[in-house]
């Protein structure tokens, strides 16, 4: 068996308020509570995301979902419904701008407790081995 990243724990200070626009906005599956303190949000079939409320100082997370071109059209529309600033670089101003680098189209954008998420067409990170 592949080594798979089953869930990770996010901090956060308002679980379900962050785990509700999150998985809102990915249109994914999500609750109130599930198994132990956390609220989950089901990104796929093999990753839960637990929010857990925490008083403690915690750092920024990253967090990068590839979708499909229909999906980044639905996530960018609920984003922009909601009104949630996003930018087209991981650091940069809020310019409302989609990135096209590196073949696909990807936004950025913050949570409440600052966390920041993007979505993206096509990985940067794994990009084809150029063969010679």
């Amino acid at each position: 068996m592949s080594i798979e990243l089953d869930h990770t724990i996010v901090p956060s200070r308002h679980k379900v308020a962050s785990a509700r626009i999150l998985g809102e906005l990915l249109d994914v599956p999500w609750a109130e509570s599930g198994l132990g303190p956390f609220s989950p949000v089901y990104v796929n079939d093999g990753l839960t995301l637990d929010f857990i409320d925490t008083d403690e100082a915690f750092p920024i997370y990253h967090f990068c979902f590839r979708v499909s071109p229909a999906k980044f059209d639905a996530i960018l529309a609920r984003i922009q419904a909601a009104g949630i600033p996003f930018r087209s670089n991981v650091r940069g101003p809020m310019d409302m701008q989609i990135n096209t680098d590196y073949g696909g189209r990807m936004v950025y954008w913050n949570e409440p407790d600052g966390h920041q998420w993007e979505i993206l067409t096509v990985s940067y990170a794994r990009q084809p081995i150029q063969t010679k």
